[in-house]
């Protein structure tokens, strides 16, 4: 199962910059576990998005755990929106990575 992950902003930018390490540190976690398949900042810099591969055993706990486990959540300096995500076409190519 894929999801996508939209994270908001809930403080000033400088807090986010502030704790920005320490999320990239958490998204680097979940990189080398092959949760995490692509992330960035949106633009302008409102927030950022995440590509992500769960199990597809419970995908919304999966995926609770991935948002309750970031720095940026932790601290109240972003808010997640999870979807759940079935591709159909580059489905081959997205099972590669």
């Amino acid at each position: 199962m894929y999801a996508i992950a939209i994270i908001r902003y809930r403080r000033p930018l400088e807090d986010i910059l502030a704790g920005q390490d320490e999320h990239r540190a958490y998204l680097r976690t979940l990189h080398e576990a092959g949760t995490l398949l692509a992330a960035g900042p949106m633009d302008p810099r409102s927030g950022g998005m995440l590509l992500l591969r769960v199990s597809d055993t419970d995908p919304a706990a999966a995926l609770n755990r991935v948002r309750d486990g970031d720095p940026f959540t932790i601290h109240g300096l972003a808010q997640y929106e999870l979807v759940q995500w079935k591709p159909v076409m580059g489905l081959e190519a997205l099972d590669r990575l």
